[in-house]
């Protein structure tokens, strides 16, 4: 059986979606995981009858193991999919393994675009070389079949780990969306929107790295050169502004990563809706549960991160795989406890003692050269969580007026960090300061910092008054 609303296929006769919950199935033999509907399917905000006619790219392939097709030996079918049967095969001239994906001689003529849109996604997945996307090595045909040839990634798609393990835990799911997102990222930049972001299109290594695939339905976009219908993609990754009539964009994409993370974050779907048409009244509304009320334990800066990937306006989320990226790795950068990275940066060394005070800060204690000390702080901003970051800093001495010129000459010398004045318990002082992003920094980078920060602040605190009071 295959569901029009997440498309899934499953066994059975069962008249409801074990999925997504939609009582809109039928038989099926192979999977159309990706459909792509006339554009006039929807009218603004009033859906058309379910029955309304539509376009479906389906498959019905011959089996080719081991056959051989130009230079590729054909040794077993990995999949099927939107745009192609995957077939691992072996590059004979090359003597390596690839992902061979083929299309299906019988259904080009179903589809005038069919072959357009197969040749964009070579172009497109061509001209992306990066850790997060499978890598295009070729495309070409030969006879009668159209072929892309692409790396193989020995692991299994993010949708099999969901459907296996369910939620995969706020840590993971959240570096899995940061490795996503630098991929979106990628192709942001060269202009590219993916169009058809979801688990299905998603690979996992066996080390954990997300890998992203199938750019059958990309567009450049300032390029129209490729006759795609306006409705194109997987209904439950679809932003509510391309039921709109809106063009697909940066954001578009970045709502379907949203999508994405909040099945990581829970094991389901965030809109739900027992027809196309439901699921789009679900979308446009906006109306979901909160991560947090199915899963306590989710981080509050992760769940504001879901509702910002998720906003109904693309103004009001991420504008691009970038800035998704930035976000991201900021939430997981204060998902993991300061307590664990300042352990980790002074663990060991016998000349640094510290302790956390009330409110979180941390005061570390330095022994120096000369029988001398400084204390050096170490505090999260108050930053939103995007914008966060790790301020280290140390107390020179109190600001006094007559040594403002001092103060800036040494502060030109300094190469780390800088000499500002900040108040202390209500009185000027002047102080070294450095910052790092919260969402990136480690334990080496303190370690450094709070060394180097110290020793200048007890310099200047020498220069100026003499004394060891820091």
């Amino acid at each position: 059986m295959y569901c029009k609303v997440c498309n899934q296929v499953f066994p059975g006769s069962s008249l409801r979606c074990p999925g997504c919950g939609a009582e809109s199935l039928s038989p099926q033999s192979v999977a159309n995981d990706t459909v792509v509907l006339a554009a006039d399917y929807f009218a603004r905000h009033t859906p058309l009858p379910d029955n309304t006619p539509a376009t479906e790219i389906s498959m019905d392939y011959g089996m080719l193991d081991g056959q051989r097709i130009h230079i590729y030996q054909c040794e077993r079918l990995l999949g099927r999919g939107g745009m192609g049967a995957v077939y691992l095969a072996k590059n004979q001239e090359l003597h390596r393994f690839c992902a061979l994906k083929i299309l299906s001689p019988r259904r080009i003529s179903d589809d005038v675009d069919y072959i357009a849109r197969f040749e964009n996604e070579g172009r497109a997945a061509a001209a992306l070389v990066h850790a997060n996307i499978v890598t295009t090595h070729a495309i070409g045909r030969w006879q009668e079949h159209h072929f892309l040839e692409m790396e193989f990634v020995a692991g299994r798609s993010l949708q099999h780990e969901i459907d296996t393990d369910g939620e995969l835990g706020p840590i993971r799911s959240t570096g899995m969306a940061v490795g996503i997102a630098n991929g979106l990222a990628a192709a942001h930049r060269l202009g590219i929107i993916h169009r058809d972001l979801k688990p299905d299109n998603i690979l996992v290594t066996p080390a954990g790295v997300p890998k992203i695939v199938d750019f059958g339905l990309a567009k450049r976009i300032h390029s129209d050169d490729l006759r795609v219908p306006n409705l194109a993609g997987t209904p439950m990754y679809m932003a509510p502004e391309l039921f709109e009539g809106q063009r697909a964009s940066p954001a578009s994409d970045v709502f379907a990563l949203g999508v994405c993370y909040y099945q990581m974050l829970t094991g389901t779907y965030p809109f739900r809706g027992e027809s196309i048409s439901a699921l789009m009244n679900a979308i446009l509304s906006g109306d979901y549960v909160s991560v947090r009320r199915l899963n306590p334990d989710i981080p509050l800066d992760m769940a504001e991160c879901v509702s910002l990937m998720l906003a109904y306006d693309p103004a009001g989320r991420p504008m691009d795989g970038g800035a998704a990226s930035q976000l991201l790795q900021a939430v997981l950068g204060a998902a993991r406890d300061l307590d664990i990275l300042v352990y980790e940066a002074f663990h060991g060394l016998t000349s640094i003692s510290f302790v956390q005070e009330d409110g979180g800060r941390f005061r570390v204690q330095l022994k120096l050269c000369d029988q001398r000390t400084q204390t050096v702080y170490i505090e999260n901003s108050d930053h939103d969580a995007g914008d966060r970051l790790l301020m280290i800093y140390s107390i020179c001495c109190e600001a006094r007026p007559d040594f403002y010129e001092n103060a800036l000459r040494l502060n030109a010398t300094i190469n780390h960090g800088g000499v500002s004045i900040r108040d202390i318990d209500g009185r000027p002082c002047f102080v070294m300061i450095d910052t790092y992003p919260r969402a990136t920094v480690n334990g080496e980078e303190i370690r450094r910092s709070v060394l180097e920060i110290g020793s200048h602040a007890d310099h200047v605190e020498q220069l100026l008054t003499g004394g060891d009071v820091n």
